[in-house]
Order: structure tokens, then C-alpha cells, then sequence
């Protein structure tokens, strides 16, 4: 495996998966998609973090190509989704597949068959497009479809839960960068914490600041 291309979005996950990619492939470049989401403070980041780790970002305009979620909307993150009672606010229906699809085309365009995408279906959401079975069907999609060959999605983070992220970012040695360079926050808050930016009045951010004092107590960062 010589190239891979990131999805990344400027948060804990994506890059997380970041440095994953960089430690695996000779080659790494990163993607990330303006979907016209209210935290896309965190596409500036991303910017930061692919210019200082040395890789290539390209962003995407895809805005208004998606249904509206509390990510896009200025609603409640807590309540259920508008189109599924079973699913959170912030479920942004075919959000993954859309960039996926997106991914393999640019990858296309320079050589690279291994997209890295930080989908994780132990989160706390449950997200149908960050489950195992979404992600093998996709990637046998794009395989069948895209006249490339085989597509690789990997996922470094599908059966982790977010201490064990928190775990991974120390032992790839980019847990400064986690810290203070990465956005999760659904709000896009720049409020520092010792786990970094955030507040903790919505899920991303709760669930992050739960995995690092995790982590934190089970001595692994």
C-alpha cells in the first residue's frame, strides 16, 4: 500500500486517522467537504493540520446537497432526527456515502485506491452510515462502479470507543495535536479545556471529554 487519501474534517476522529494513514502509506493526501455545516470552524482546522503534518487538502462545496440536520440547521442536537425518531439531530442522511463517492472519484484522479475515513459504529449515534455492513457495501459499490479496481475504505476507529481513540492519537504520537489543534464541537466552540476545544452542551463533545478522562484514569495518555 503506497497512497491513501483522508477524509478530514478538522476533528478528534478524522485525525486521528490522519496520522493512522500517515504511519501505514508512503503517500497520504486529505479531503474535506464544506456541506454548509455551523461548526465548519472546523475546515480551518483540518487546513492547519494537513498544512502542518505536510499533506495536500483539497476541500469540497457541497452545500445544500444533503437533508438538513441540527449540524446544518440551528436546532436542538439533542432531540431525535427530524426523519428518523431512532436516530440523534445531528444525522445528516447519506453525509458518508455522498463523500465516499466523492473520495474515490478524487482518488481517481491521483492513484490513490485506499480512502481512511474515522466512521465509528460503536459511537454514541448509532449513525447507520458508520456501520460495518454501510461501509463494505460502499466500498464494493465503488469497487463494481468507479473503473478503478478494488476500493479500500479502512476504518481504524469502527470498533473503538473514544478513550480507545484517545489511545490510539498517544501511541501514533499526535496527541498534542488532538488537543490543541482539533474541533469536534457541534457548536464549533474554541473554549480551551484540558482535552481541548469545546463545551460540553452537545454529544461530540460530551463523548470526547468522557473518552479522555477515560483514557486519562486507565493510564493510557
Amino acid at each position: 500500500m503506497k497512497k491513501a487519501l483522508v477524509l478530514l474534517s478538522g476533528g478528534q476522529d478524522s485525525t486521528t486517522c490522519l496520522y493512522w494513514a500517515k504511519a501505514k502509506f508512503n503517500d497520504v493526501y486529505a479531503i474535506g467537504f464544506d456541506y454548509g455545516q455551523m461548526h465548519k470552524k472546523e475546515l480551518e482546522q483540518g487546513q492547519k493540520i494537513a498544512d502542518d503534518g505536510g499533506v495536500p487538502y483539497k476541500i469540497f462545496e457541497l452545500k445544500d446537497l444533503l437533508a438538513p440536520s441540527s449540524l446544518t440547521e440551528k436546532t436542538d442536537h439533542n432531540e431525535a432526527s427530524k426523519i428518523n425518531e431512532s436516530l440523534p439531530a445531528s444525522f445528516t442522511a447519506g453525509r458518508n456515502l455522498l463523500f465516499l463517492t466523492i473520495a474515490s472519484s478524487f482518488g481517481a484522479s491521483i492513484g490513490a485506491n485506499d480512502l481512511v475515513t474515522g466512521v465509528c459504529q460503536t459511537d454514541y449515534s448509532g449513525y447507520p452510515d458508520c456501520r460495518r455492513n454501510t461501509i463494505d457495501a460502499t466500498a464494493l459499490m465503488l469497487s463494481l462502479g468507479m473503473g478503478i479496481g478494488d476500493v479500500r475504505i479502512h476504518t481504524p476507529l469502527m470498533y473503538l470507543t473514544k478513550a480507545e481513540t484517545w489511545k490510539m492519537a498517544n501511541e501514533l504520537g499526535c496527541l498534542d495535536i488532538i488537543i490543541n489543534d482539533t474541533l469536534t464541537d457541534y457548536n464549533g466552540s474554541k473554549v480551551k479545556n484540558e482535552w481541548g476545544y469545546g463545551v460540553e452542551d452537545n454529544p461530540a463533545t460530551i463523548l470526547r471529554a468522557k473518552g479522555y478522562y477515560e483514557a486519562k484514569k486507565k493510564r493510557w495518555i
